[in-house]
């Protein structure tokens, strides 16, 4: 919603109508004992559940009631305003300083006080993206970093060398992208040969380029600075040369990016940034893949990496924040990553495959998880992966938290579309996306 401050404040009046007398999701109490919900969570693998197990435990005879679907603003504003939120949310946490600033989230001192939460063992990243005007308002869950594969075997298929792939030199990136392009006799799409990934990763190519794209108070935007502007051109073209952005999605929305039939195992992607979990996905359906991981670098050869993650937090209105407290507290501790580290490695052995580590906000589970549980010796494309995943969090950098979070996020989302449809210039849509975002940074400023 670009322009957002005033228009979350007005749909949340209109949703708080819409659902008046309506259940929400808040937290019921059975005859066993009260029963928490949660938004944006789901308990899909060994690394979810092992956690949720024991956290469970920790809040016994009360029981939580996992969600399963992705947060989503609207259902999270009408419950809020229904006066029914749920107890514990797990949302982005680029979006979550908006709702903090709005009051709909509790800061959480008291929690990691009574809980005895251990904030020394988060990484300064991720609590950075959760800590509000000084207060910390979630704990963080993931920590991505994003990085470039490439398909070896593609690659040489194609005439081309992998070690060659990159994002140093722009101009031999998009001469490649053209070459590991894919078409048919009829032209259609067969394979990308370098996806940049816009919309999503504007922000690391903003980095590559000198441009920090929100300021480090979280109020003022810097989405027309041109050199943004320049490498949304260049990004934007690289998709042109491929084709455009109808065809490229078209056809990237047809991959089993999740399965046996990922693109990279059917030879659909040649190369392109990505996040460190997809090593896991590729190490459980494609464990013999051809595959070399480098760092995104800027056009001096530096290292960059883009960190972001989820967040639990708990709604201001939550009628039992100490049960929530200590069940998203248990979530995130280093032990409860441990085991549920130790649980996917133990079931990755037992049928014949890697484990390539799960990248935590908690540093002192990933000292352990790495240093203990990762075992690549016999995988030495996966085992060069996760080295290299490792050494770019040394330069790792998250985006300032801001009061306006989810406006911005939105504002710059949208001008890249714009731009990849065809509908604007980079130059028309990055200074309308920075009217937009200011405009909403401004307001959220003027409610501190």
């Amino acid at each position: 919603m670009p322009g957002g401050y005033t228009r979350l404040r007005a749909g949340l009046l209109v949703i708080a109508l819409a659902v008046s007398g309506c259940g929400g999701v808040s937290s019921t109490v059975e005859s066993g004992g009260t029963t928490l919900v949660t938004m944006g969570f789901g308990a899909g693998d060994e690394i979810a559940k092992t956690r949720i197990e024991l956290a469970d435990k920790v809040i016994a005879p009360a029981t939580v009631k996992v969600g399963g679907s992705a947060f989503d603003a609207q259902q999270f504003l009408a419950a809020v305003a229904s006066g029914s939120p749920p107890d514990i949310v797990y949302l982005d946490r680029q979006l979550l300083g908006t709702y903090a600033a709005r009051g709909t989230l509790a800061p959480l001192g008291e929690c990691v006080r009574d809980s005895q939460v251990r904030m020394g063992e988060f990484r300064e990243a991720a609590v950075a993206e959760v800590t509000l005007r000084g207060q910390l308002y979630g704990l963080p869950e993931s920590y991505n970093n994003r990085l470039i594969m490439v398909n070896d075997a593609v690659v040489r298929q194609a005439g081309a060398d992998p070690s060659e792939v990159g994002t140093t030199d722009r101009a031999k990136l998009a001469t490649l992208t053209r070459t590991l392009t894919g078409r048919d006799g009829g032209g259609a799409l067969t394979r990308i040969g370098f996806d940049p990934k816009l919309p999503e990763f504007l922000p690391l190519w903003a980095k590559a380029n000198g441009v920090t794209m929100l300021s480090e108070d979280g109020l003022k935007a810097n989405l027309d600075d041109p050199r943004l502007i320049e490498i949304l051109d260049y990004t934007a073209g690289l998709i042109e040369a491929q084709g455009g952005w109808g065809r490229m999605k078209a056809f990237r929305d047809t991959f089993d990016f999740f399965g046996a039939k990922n693109p990279f195992a059917t030879g659909q992607l040649a190369a392109g940034p990505m996040d460190d979990w997809y090593l896991n996905v590729l190490a459980n359906h494609s464990p013999q893949i051809n595959l070399s991981v480098r760092p995104f670098t800027d056009q001096h050869g530096a290292s960059i990496d883009w960190v972001t993650g989820s967040a639990w937090a708990i709604p201001a209105a939550s009628k039992h924040k100490k049960e929530a407290c200590a069940w998203i507290a248990t979530m995130t501790k280093s032990d409860s990553w441990i085991a549920a580290a130790r649980a996917r490695a133990d079931a990755r052995k037992a049928a014949g495959k890697p484990f390539t580590g799960v990248y935590t906000g908690n540093r002192v589970a990933d000292e352990k998880i790495f240093g203990e549980l990762v075992k690549l010796d016999d995988k030495p494309v996966f085992g060069n992966a996760v080295k290299t995943v490792l050494n770019a969090q040394r330069t790792a950098f998250s985006m300032p938290s801001s009061p306006a979070g989810a406006e911005f996020k939105a504002a710059w989302q949208d001008a890249v579309n714009r731009v990849l449809s065809g509908v604007q210039s980079a130059a028309v849509a990055l200074h309308q996306a920075q009217a937009e975002a200011q405009r909403a940074l401004d307001l959220a400023a003027q409610h501190r």
